[in-house]
């Protein structure tokens, strides 16, 4: 029998009961088996669900009721909390109300009586108070908003309050109110905060919780009433305006008394007769009467400021004591509330959870005593459904569940014996007993069909073997045959097989290769890199192609481009490989000859081409050192470009190379170095010589691929030493013209000129012996000596533009500056130059580029002005000359632009011309400038 692959289907062995045959142990997921369309629900439901079902009716109703009653506790307990959290920001609320009506009186006092005693200091020490207050009603405040009460927008509220209470001081202290003003105003504020205070404390959680809050409040509106009436008859005491009785304390005094009567309806005995103690209270007596007084119209019976202050003050002072006590009570109240229903339902959950446990270890145990060989049955029919034939069914009852348990004992021992012959025809595939087939008679039914479906799948088998061993021969022939390498390698670094096309590249026998792991190979530049890529193949990465370098069995390198690909599965990297030496190096030598070549054409010096060549050929050959020769007439060879420096050894091993190359006149290797001939119009022009470090031996083959490169460059070689004989040809014409110049100059200085001035004395004294001689002949005498001074100035006129003398005493400056002054032509100069002499050879090509510029300007440009611009940067010379001429020049139709640029080109210049028709022409040269040496 096979399996989807082509394979052997194989069975795990049976083991003794109880070794390694627990379900879930088999190898293979578990399975669920899934209800048929049309079962009906009940059906559907396992043993043990419908079990708990029947037992979880009644303990649903128990649950339902308990969280009904959890949820019920749960709601008062949370309206006590937030009853219990407001009360607290009353309390704070409060304190700043009693804060607020000592402000008040303070602020009266000082807009009824200014000049009295301490008054000031009483009113700031209240506003300290005040503000105090306010910071902790404040934190209050943000405490019970951060434990979600649900109250009102206290925070918002006491910030609003803050901001009217710092207006109301300012107005205060200016002078704006009167002593009523002031008093109406606190008294806003206090209202206002009292009304939170009553809506902070009217929820009514309980009976004895609203009680004490009406208790509460009614004290603080009494005491708030009392407040008002002593601040203003503290206003009318200090003014003294006493002239209208019963104008004022009468509803006050009202209001007092209806709040009294509601606070003794709410509170305790005990604060009841603490109330009737204050008001029969010396203080409470005196109030009394002066609000009898009051009433009566009696000012004589009035007390003084000071008296009624103290009265008042003491009978308040016992009224907040009383108001202190109905606030613990209502405290106590809200915690008394709150602890209670928390008792509650605290016990109703205890007793629910205890009857529900009950219940539910019950039904547990009924669940067990059914479901333990329900499942022992079912996991072994499972087990053997996927296969494992160890589980042992250890479960013998006489019910039903035992019937079940009894047959699948008979459904395994079949299986067993069809296991069996699964097992032997197994070993007949491994054996290649091929024509191995099943006891088919020894079985019934399905297991008779399976058997003979696995003997003819052993013939498809055997059938399909004979083709896979064809396949593999023919496979065989092309990996061996194969011009490419081809490899299979392992994970663990090591090759598994490899083509003969392989051993040939890399030469080295294909037990060598095998034997050793495959980075020893490659070369050690490149290890770091590989063993990344091999890395990424291991962990199943797609098709991977790179380059590398391999170390061949002589020492040589080569170059690989690899493809690759890995079968994580197998462990295994299948690659194939090609031999890209020859090209890479094919393309390397033309990148060089492409960079020598551009170097030739874009005219850079000669000896820059020299040590571009050697850097090339160093880098192509991978060695320390390389330089382009050229050899002499007398046998010597004058280095002419090198890259690198070599060692002493390398160096003497170099010229002994290159003395073989001249005299063989072919590539020749010295130690560690080599030495091939540069060959130009069939002559033997020089040599280029490569060593290696350390004197090492260079590659096999390091001669004929030297020896190809330098026939490639030869001929970029043989133009950069043309142009460098031009370059030389060219300075030694200018070099000889100037000195003809000077010659001339000299002769005509010390020759002509000299037996001119002579001529001119002559004449001069034969003038004077003519006194007495005709007119005729004193005139030709004189126009003998004019012409005489007109050849002269002439004379001197060449003389200078043969070689100006300013330019060789006074420098380039004073030279320019006396042709501007000669130019036909306005000029304007712009010079930057050195306080120090430029070279001689840089100012006489700068003298004559510009007056013939100049002289160009006035003769054929027709042009109005030339700017003369000259500046020295980074040891370069720039001169700029432009006019505003008609342009149109050519630098190559002329004879005068082409000295020009033979002159700026023989010290190493260069000279541009930019001139388009109608818009003037415009010269740069740019001249080299030895470079300054540092102190």
């Amino acid at each position: 029998m096979v399996g989807a692959r082509g394979g052997p289907l194989r069975l795990r062995r049976p083991g003794r009961p109880g070794q390694s045959g627990r379900p879930g142990q088999s190898g293979r997921p578990g399975r669920t088996s899934r209800p048929r369309a049309g079962t009906p629900l009940l059906a559907r439901l396992r043993v043990g669900t419908k079990l708990m079902l029947l037992v979880l009716l009644p303990v649903s109703g128990l649950l339902a009721f308990t969280v009904f009653s959890a949820v019920t506790d749960w709601g008062e307990a949370r309206t006590l909390r937030d009853f219990r959290t407001a009360t607290r920001v009353s309390f704070a609320l409060t304190a700043l109300t009693e804060a607020l009506a000592r402000e008040r009186l303070a602020e009266v006092l000082v807009e009824a009586d200014p000049d009295r005693q301490g008054v000031t200091a009483e009113r700031d020490a209240a506003r300290r108070a005040t503000d105090r207050a306010l910071t902790a009603a404040l934190t209050a405040a943000r405490a019970g908003a951060a434990d979600g009460t649900g109250q009102p927008d206290v925070l918002g509220q006491l910030d609003a309050k803050g901001r009217q209470l710092f207006a109301t001081r300012l107005e205060a202290g200016s002078g704006s109110f009167t002593a009523t003003e002031t008093e109406q105003r606190y008294a806003s504020l206090t209202n206002d905060l009292l009304n939170t205070v009553h809506h902070l404390d009217s929820g009514r959680p309980s009976r004895a919780s609203g009680r004490a809050a009406d208790g509460y409040l009614a004290a603080l509106e009494a005491i708030e009433a009392a407040e008002r009436e002593r601040a203003d008859l503290a206003a009318l005491f200090a003014t003294g305006a006493g002239d209208a009785p019963g104008a004022t304390g009468d509803p006050w005094q009202a209001l007092e008394a209806a709040q009294l009567d509601t606070f003794r309806q709410n509170v305790s005995g005990r604060l009841k007769v603490r109330l009737s103690g204050v008001l029969l209270q010396p203080a409470g007596r005196t109030v009394r009467a002066t609000r009898e007084a009051l009433a009566a119209g009696d000012t004589a019976q009035l007390p003084s400021l000071d008296r009624w202050l103290a009265a008042s003050t003491g009978r308040l002072t016992a009224l907040r004591t009383i108001a202190d006590a109905a606030e613990d009570e209502l405290a106590t109240a809200a915690d008394r509330d709150l602890r209670a229903v928390k008792d509650r339902g605290e016990r109703e959950l205890g007793l629910s959870v205890v009857v529900l446990l009950a219940v539910t270890v019950l039904a547990l145990a009924l669940r067990r005593s059914i479901n333990r060989p329900l499942t022992e049955v079912s996991e072994g029919a499972r087990a053997l459904a996927d296969g494992d034939l160890s589980y042992d069914m250890r479960y013998a009852g006489r019910d039903e569940i035992g019937d079940v348990a009894d047959t699948f004992r008979e459904l395994h021992v079949t299986s067993e014996r069809f296991a069996a012959e699964i097992r032997t025809m197994n070993t007949a595939i491994d054996d290649n007993r091929l024509g191995h087939r099943a006891d088919v008679a020894a079985f019934r039914g399905t297991w008779a069909q399976l058997l003979r479906g696995m003997n003819a799948t052993m013939a498809s088998f055997a059938a399909a073997h004979g083709r896979r061993d064809k396949a593999e021969q023919e496979l065989e022939s092309i990996f061996n045959l194969s011009l490419d390498l081809l490899c299979i390698s392992g994970v663990d670094g090591y090759f598994k097989r490899v083509n003969p096309a392989f051993e040939r590249t890399l030469g080295y026998p294909g037990s060598t290769l095998l034997s050793r792991p495959y980075l020893d190979f490659v070369h050690e530049e490149d290890r770091d890199r590989v063993q990344a890529i091999l890395d990424r193949l291991a962990t199943g990465a797609e098709v991977v192609e790179f380059e590398n370098r391999y170390v061949r069995g002589d020492g040589t390198e080569c170059w690989l481009q690899w493809s690759c690909r890995s079968v994580i599965e197998e462990g295994l990297i299948y690659a194939a490989a090609r031999d890209v030496t020859e090209s890479r190096r094919a393309a390397r030598e033309q990148a060089a000859l492409r960079s020598v070549a551009t170097l030739v054409a874009r005219g850079v010096p000669p000896h820059e081409v020299f040590t571009a060549v050697a850097h090339e050929v160093g880098l192509l050959l991978s060695t320390s050192s390389a330089a382009v020769l050229r050899y002499e007439a007398d046998g010597a060879a004058t280095v002419l470009g090198s890259a690198r420096t070599a060692a002493r050894t390398a160096a003497t091993e170099g010229q002994q190379a290159a003395r073989a190359v001249a005299a063989t006149g072919r590539a020749a290797r010295v130690g560690g170095s080599v030495g091939a001939p540069i060959v130009v119009d069939d002559r033997l022009w020089g040599a280029v010589v490569v060593s290696a470090p350390h004197s090492e031996p260079l590659p096999r083959g390091t001669e004929p691929r030297l020896a190809d490169f330098t026939e490639l460059i030869a001929t970029a070689i043989a133009n950069a030493d043309s142009r460098a004989q031009l370059a030389a040809s060219r300075a030694r014409v200018v070099a000889a013209g100037d000195a003809s110049r000077r010659r001339i100059e000299r002769d005509l200085h010390d020759g002509v000129q000299q037996r001119l001035v002579s001529l001119q004395l002559d004449l001069r004294m034969a003038e004077s012996m003519t006194a007495d001689q005709p007119a005729e002949l004193v005139e030709q005498l004189a126009h003998i000596g004019k012409g005489l001074d007109d050849a002269f100035e002439d004379l001197l006129q060449i003389s200078r533009g043969i070689h100006p003398a300013i330019l060789s005493k006074g420098g380039l400056g004073p030279a320019l500056r006396a042709l501007a002054r000669r130019s036909a032509v306005p000029v304007e100069l712009d010079l930057e130059l050195p306080g120090t002499r430029l070279p001689e050879q840089t100012e006489v090509a700068v003298y004559y580029v510009t007056s013939e510029c100049l002289t160009n300007a006035a003769k054929h440009a027709r042009a109005t002005v030339v700017e003369v611009r000259a500046r020295v940067y980074e040891d370069v010379l720039e001169v700029v000359i432009g006019d505003d001429g008609v342009g149109g020049a050519e630098p190559g139709g002329g004879s005068g632009l082409i000295g020009l640029t033979d002159r700026v080109e023989a010290i190493g210049g260069r000279l541009t011309v930019r001139s388009p028709p109608g818009r003037g022409t415009t010269l740069i040269a740019r001249l080299p400038l030895p470079r300054s040496s540092p102190d």
